[in-house]
Order: C-alpha cells, then structure tokens, then sequence
C-alpha cells in the first residue's frame, strides 16, 4: 500500500537542505526519528503501549519527502490502514503529521545541527523557542490554558469523568493541554469540545505536547489540533507549566506522579513563593484511595508545605472547572503585577536539576540521593528523576531492552522513604495502573537502606 498526500500549512514548502536532510537512509538517526514519530501519529487508537511491539508490527512502514516541481510530498509505505477513511487519509492526522515534520526539522536545525555553549536560560529559551515556532503560544486568544495530567491505563469511570471536567472547562471557555495520549488525556479533550460546541465555540484549542521516546507508546489522539514535540521529557514537562494557567492531576500511575513530583519541586522552590499556578487533584467517586496514597506519599517524603500546593476535589467536575475559572482570574492579575506575559510563565524559577535530560541507566538509578537530609526541592527533583525511569523502563523501547539485559533498576534510599515509595508503587500496580494489557512485571527493584548516624 502506497500513498502520497500533501503536507499541511507552511511545511508544503521545504528547502532543498531540508529534503535532504529526511531522505531515507537506515543508518540516518534523524530519518529513524522522523520515520518512528509519524508511525506513531499513523497509529492512533492503538491498544497498546508496547513501542517495540508496534514498531516490530510495522517494520515495513516507511515514508519517504519527495521533491516537487511546487513544493514536496509525503509518500506513505504501508501505513497503519485505520488512519483512513475509504481511502483518504484523516485530515486531523494529516495535520499531526505536519506538525512531526515541522518540530523534528526545527529541533534538528535549530539545536542539535549546531548546539549552543550551555547557559543558564537556555532550557527555558528552547521551550519558549519550539512552541512559538510552533504558534502554540497566541498572544490574541484569551489567556486560559488548563493542562490536564493523568495516566494512559486508567478505569472505565475514571475515563468517563475527566470527559466530564474537559465539558465543564469547555462550557467556561477554558482551553486543554494534555500529554495527548489516550485514557486521561484524550478524555478531557473529547468532554472540551462538547463544551465548546454548545457555547459555539469554534476556535476551542486542543494543545498536545508529547516527546520521541513516548510517542509510540502514547500516540497522539485525534482531537489535538495543535500538536508539539519536545526534544525531551523535561522540556516537555516545563512546556506544560510555562503555557498553562492551571493544572488538573487526574488518577494515574508512575507518569503522573512524576508530573506531580515536577511541579510541587518547581513551586516549593523559594522564588516561587508567591506565584500563581493554581493545582487540583480530582477524580470520580471510588478515586479517594489513590489520592490518598498520593496525598500521604508526599506529605510523608516532603512534608505539608508541599500538601499546601495542591487542592483535592472528588467527584464534582463542575467545581473543578469553577474554581479554576477563578484562578485563572488570580493568575492573570498576578502577571500583570510582575509584568510578565499573560501567555508563557517567563517568571517562574525552574532549577538545572529539573530542566536537564535524565538519562535512566542502572548507575544513574542506583545512585540517585533519596534521603531527607537533602533541601526539600532537591529531593522532589530526585524522586522526579525516579519516576521518570520507572516510566521509562515500563513503555520506552530503549530502556525496556536495557531492563531485559540487566534485570531492573535497583533504587535505594533512607529506609523511610523507601518504604513510602515501595508503598505508592504496590498501590499503583495492584490498580493496573502501570500497563494497559497483560501482568505486569516491575522494571524496578526497592532496596531500602538503613540511614547511617556517625
């Protein structure tokens, strides 16, 4: 099966250098990456989050830039038959597509063909830099992004009520941002467009923001109509709370609580004291023991202060979408008292130690500092880094081969904490909360260790 379509927008017309840069090569790296993320926007509605699997599934997919007299082509080899209608490919795809195209091309271009001495700012003005690039920020809409977290495996009610928060937010106006995956992701987006469609609504946003080594296990769903790649999971994570004004956690496992771990360890930070970005914890009836869980996780490892930063509402989307309405209010008049932009949150302090890759390996986890002897922020950056290779070693195809030949990751730590933090896994798995199909097999060992006194 072979098929050609267009690129959508301004990436209908590529420069020569660029179209080289794409052309098929098996040993090119950056071919590999572009190739891998448009499988993954070609196989939306997949129902799993095996990457290796997929990949394996369609090792004949290719896809090819072909020169044309009035700009390029995409020609499509074997692609994943459900992402066409008789025959035609489904615009929102074609759109994603696009946007894979724009954002690996930029990303490469701008930083990786020529990187820049490191600097402090840089992380922050590379987020800035690819979100504009890609129109994500629109400085003549109103302000009022709300990002919603949650997990990919999540239960039938749980679906069904962040589509009912989405509607709610909807109704008020108030545009989603998601991880743009399915499960809690797609859920509040799917309620947003109701919301926006009764109060005739036709410019409701619908903002993904995804990274390379998740793509193929959380695609993209097909209500994103602005979707952005992030060259990594950190700068994805502070793309989500430079453009949003509020954030929604719903239940979820090792991927959500490393997204709570991000922003409590940015808020506690002591600049951060006095800025807006209001957080709500929220879920259906039967949610409170996860939340619970949550809850006690973090006021246990970091103390109240940290419980301070989040509000927990159950069952009551309606509130939900009230009380952020309001703060979205308190958000705006803060930054216009700093003077800080109404769309990217330019004055919030975000430390080296959560805007630099994290690259999972068995040293790096094993030798993580986990103890309560650590500034609180430092350990929320620590235990964010946890979690982050957890996930890693659960859905992405590289350290899920690294898991196979080494075994899993042992993480140590103050007995104390480890005992917390083996407590919030067992929960998380025991609610299936850690692999959409299949038993799973944790990638992680806890090794508590009995803190010394001299």
């Amino acid at each position: 099966m072979q098929i050609e379509l267009n690129p959508v927008g301004n990436m209908c017309l590529l420069s020569p250098l660029e179209v080289d840069q794409l052309q098929h090569s098996a040993n090119s790296e950056l071919y590999q990456l572009y190739r891998n993320c448009s499988l993954a926007v070609l196989n939306v509605g997949s129902t799993t989050d095996d990457a290796e699997a997929i990949y394996e599934r369609y090792k004949s997919f290719d896809i090819q830039v072909l020169k044309r007299e009035r700009g390029v082509k995409l020609r499509l080899i074997n692609p994943p038959s459900h992402a066409f209608v008789d025959g035609k490919i489904i615009k929102g795809i074609q759109e994603q597509l696009s946007a894979v195209l724009r954002d690996i091309l930029f990303i490469s271009s701008r930083y990786l063909a020529n990187p820049a001495p490191r600097s402090p700012g840089l992380n922050t003005h590379m987020v800035f830099d690819i979100t504009r690039n890609a129109d994500a920020i629109k400085l003549d809409s109103d302000p009022g992004v709300i990002t919603c977290w949650g997990g990919h495996s999540i239960q039938h009610n749980e679906y069904k009520y962040s589509k009912e928060v989405g509607y709610q937010l909807g109704l008020r106006g108030i545009n989603v941002c998601t991880g743009c995956g399915p499960g809690a992701m797609k859920g509040p987006m799917k309620g947003a467009t109701f919301g926006h469609a009764k109060q005739r609504n036709y410019s409701g946003r619908y903002i993904g923001l995804t990274e390379p080594s998740i793509i193929a296990a959380e695609p993209p769903n097909t209500i994103v109509n602005e979707l952005v790649i992030m060259p990594d999971i950190e700068k994805r994570l502070e793309a989500f709370v430079r453009l949003s004004h509020g954030l929604i956690i719903f239940p979820g496992g090792a991927g959500t609580a490393e997204e709570l771990l991000f922003v409590i360890g940015v808020l506690l930070h002591p600049e951060n004291k006095l800025q807006k970005l209001p957080v709500v914890l929220t879920g259906p009836k039967g949610s409170e023991q996860y939340f619970q869980a949550l809850d006690q996780f973090i006021g246990d490892v970091l103390g109240a202060e940290a419980q301070q930063l989040y509000s927990i509402i159950i069952d009551d989307a309606e509130q939900v979408a009230q009380y952020l309405k309001d703060q979205v209010k308190s958000v705006i008049n803060y930054r216009k008292a700093v003077g800080d932009s109404y769309h990217y949150n330019w004055t919030l302090e975000i430390e080296q130690q959560f805007q630099q890759p994290f690259l999972p390996t068995h040293d790096n986890m094993a030798e993580m500092s986990l103890s309560k002897d650590l500034p609180v922020n430092e350990l929320a950056a620590n235990l964010r880094r946890i979690f982050s290779g957890i996930v890693a070693g659960n859905v992405k195809p590289e350290w899920v081969r690294n898991i196979r030949k080494n075994g899993p990751y042992e993480i140590s730590g103050d007995k104390e904490i480890m005992t917390h933090m083996d407590n919030l896994l067992s929960s998380f798995v025991k609610q299936q909360r850690m692999k959409l199909q299949g038993e799973y097999t944790p990638c992680y060992r806890i090794v508590a260790e009995q803190k010394v006194t001299v």
